[in-house]
C-alpha cells in the first residue's frame, strides 16, 4: 500500500520568479502546467522529478501580483526535499552565489538540514537523506523527492491522532516538534499554540496531499470521514482522483491517487511543455490562453519585468506585428480581464494590460467615487498623471513604438483615459474607449490641436444608465481635435458582440 506525501501545493504572486527558482536554481522538472480546476484563471504549476513521481510533486497557483498572505497556525509551514547528505555543501554555496536567503547547516532528527527561502519566502529546507529518486533528474545533487512537510498547529494532539490515518506513526519528539513517519516520508508537527493564527494568501503553502493506491480507497476514505464536516466529494482532476478534508486544527489535507498521472496528456519526454486546461473550461480554452500569465523556462529568452508605479501584465503572441494594446479593465476587473477581447480584435498585438490603483470594497477600480456618478476629483487628476507618466515608463522599459500604441479602455478604465487625454494630451495615443463618460467636472478648455488627428472609437450602449454623460466628453474630446468616431450600439452598459466587430474594423 501506497503511503506518505503526494504533493504539498502552495500560492505565489510571481510565476517568473517561481519557474526560475524551482526549475532554475532547484533544478527540478517542470512536468505540468494547467489551468485551476477549481479557478482556470490561476495558472498551476507542477514540479517534480523527471516524471513528476507521487512523492516528489511541488506544486504552485499562480496569483500574479496577489496580497500576501501570514504564516501562523492551521497551515503547512514548511517543506523538506531530499538531496543526497553529501551534498549539503554544494548547495550552501549555489545558495550564496545565487544570494538566496540560507540558514544552516544544523541538524534535525539526525539530519543535516539547509533552510532556504523561495522569492516568496516560503522555506524549502534541505535535507541530507539517502532517499533515491523513482525518476532521477539530470543534475546529480538535485532533489530527489519530498522528505516531509512541517505543520503548524494550535491542537498538537488532534492534529496528530487525525494523520495517523494517512499511514503514519509516531517517531519521537524534539522540543515542540512531533515527529511522524510513513515507509517514505516524515510529518513534523510542530505546537504553534500562542502564534497568530495563518492567512491565505500569497506566499502560502495551500495544503499537503496524501498518497492513496487507488480511486477505491479515496471512497473508502471519503466514507470514514463521513462525519467530517469539511471532507470535500471526490474530484477528478485529471491526472489524480482525490478529496479534501481539513483536520482538527484546519490544515487543509487532500488523499490523491497515484495514478494516472502526468503522462495521461503528454508524452514523458515533452512533460511540461503544453498549457493545458481543465476539461470543464474547455469551450473557452483559447480565452484561458491569453489570460493565463506567461513565463519563460531558464535558459529561454525573456523580457525582464519593470517595477513601475502600475501592476501590469504582457501577453506576447507568438509573431508579434509590433503594435501593442494597452488595457484598462472596469470596476472590479483586473489586468487580464480585456485580453482575450484585444487578442480576438488583434491577434498579432502585444497585449499590456494595467490594474487600478484605487479599490473599493475589496474591487479594483482607476480612482475613487463618492457614489455613483460623482467621483473624487482630486484622485482623478493624480491618478491620470500618473498613467501618462507610466505610459511613458513603459514605452522606455520596453521598448513599445509609441506611434503602434492604443489605449482600450471598459467603463471605469474607459473613463480614465478619457481623462487622460484632456489632462494630458501630449502622452496619449490613439484610444478605444467602451462605453466612457465624462468624469471631470471642471474639464480643462483643449487647444483645437491638442488632440489634432489622434484616433478615438468610443462606443456607447442605447440602454446604459450612465450613456447620458457620454455626449459631454464627446464633445470635449471633439475640441480638442481628436479623429474622434462614436457609434451608438443597440446595448446597455455590458459588453456586446457588436462592440467587438465595431472595434475590429476601427482597428483594421
Amino acid at each position: 500500500m501506497s503511503t506518505g506525501i503526494h504533493h504539498v501545493t502552495g500560492i505565489t504572486r510571481r510565476v517568473q520568479a517561481n519557474v526560475d527558482f524551482y526549475a532554475g536554481f532547484l533544478g527540478l522538472r517542470l512536468v505540468k502546467r494547467t489551468g485551476g480546476y477549481e479557478d482556470a484563471e490561476q495558472l498551476h504549476l507542477f514540479y517534480g522529478d523527471a516524471l513528476g513521481s507521487p512523492g516528489s510533486i511541488v506544486t504552485f497557483l499562480v496569483w500574479e501580483d496577489g496580497a500576501p498572505g501570514r504564516v501562523g497556525h492551521g497551515q503547512v509551514a514548511e517543506i523538506a526535499l531530499a538531496v543526497p547528505p553529501d551534498s549539503i555543501g554544494d548547495w550552501l554555496t549555489r545558495a550564496m552565489t545565487a544570494r538566496i536567503p540560507v540558514e544552516g547547516p544544523s541538524r534535525e532528527f539526525g539530519e543535516t538540514v539547509l533552510r532556504l527561502k523561495d522569492p516568496d519566502g516560503v522555506i524549502i529546507k534541505l535535507v541530507g537523506a539517502d532517499l533515491p529518486a523513482a525518476a532521477p533528474l539530470p543534475d546529480p545533487i538535485a532533489p530527489t523527492r519530498l522528505r516531509g512537510v512541517t505543520l503548524f498547529t494550535e491542537n498538537p494532539a488532534g492534529t496528530r491522532d487525525f494523520i495517523r490515518q494517512f499511514g503514519y506513526n509516531d517517531a519521537g519528539t524534539a522540543g515542540t516538534v512531533q515527529r511522524m513517519v510513513s515507509d517514505t516520508d516524515v510529518i513534523d508537527i510542530r505546537d504553534a499554540t500562542g502564534f497568530f493564527p495563518g492567512i491565505p494568501g500569497t506566499g502560502i503553502l495551500d495544503h499537503v496531499a496524501f498518497r492513496a493506491p487507488d480511486v477505491d480507497s479515496v471512497r473508502k476514505m471519503r466514507l470514514a470521514l463521513k462525519y467530517t464536516t469539511d471532507a470535500t466529494n471526490v474530484h477528478d482532476r485529471k491526472y489524480f482522483m482525490s478529496l479534501y478534508v481539513r483536520e482538527p486544527a484546519g490544515i487543509l489535507l487532500e488523499y490523491a491517487t497515484d495514478a494516472p498521472g502526468f503522462t495521461v496528456d503528454e508524452a514523458a519526454e515533452h512533460l511540461g511543455e503544453t498549457l493545458f486546461v481543465p476539461p470543464h473550461d474547455a469551450a473557452r480554452a483559447d480565452d484561458l490562453r491569453v489570460i493565463l500569465p506567461q513565463f519563460a523556462m531558464p535558459g529561454e529568452e525573456r523580457t525582464p519585468m519593470r517595477d513601475l508605479h502600475f501592476v501590469h501584465r504582457f501577453h506576447r503572441p507568438e509573431d508579434p506585428d509590433g503594435s501593442t494594446i494597452v488595457l484598462l479593465h472596469g470596476t472590479g476587473g483586473n489586468e487580464a480581464d480585456l485580453m482575450p477581447l484585444a487578442h480576438g480584435l488583434a491577434p498579432r498585438a502585444t497585449l499590456l494590460g494595467v490594474r487600478g490603483r484605487s479599490t473599493e470594497e475589496g474591487i479594483n477600480r482607476w480612482f475613487r467615487r463618492f457614489d455613483a456618478v460623482t467621483y473624487d476629483q482630486d484622485d482623478i487628476r493624480a491618478e491620470a498623471e500618473a498613467f501618462a507618466a507610466f505610459l511613458d515608463d513603459a514605452t522606455r522599459a520596453y521598448g513599445l513604438d509609441r506611434d503602434r500604441l492604443t489605449l482600450l479602455g471598459y467603463s471605469n478604465g474607459a473613463n480614465l483615459i478619457g481623462a487622460v487625454l484632456q489632462l494630458h494630451p501630449q502622452g496619449a495615443g490613439r484610444a478605444i474607449l467602451l462605453r466612457g463618460i465624462q468624469v471631470l467636472s471642471d474639464p480643462p478648455a483643449l487647444s483645437p490641436d491638442a488632440l489634432a488627428g489622434r484616433p478615438v472609437l468610443m462606443l456607447n450602449g442605447a440602454r446604459d444608465p450612465f450613456g447620458r454623460m457620454a455626449p459631454a466628453l464627446e464633445n470635449a474630446l471633439r475640441a480638442g481635435g481628436a479623429d474622434l468616431e462614436s457609434d451608438m450600439l443597440n446595448a446597455g452598459h455590458e459588453l456586446s458582440q457588436q462592440d467587438i466587430e465595431a472595434a475590429r474594423a476601427w482597428l483594421a
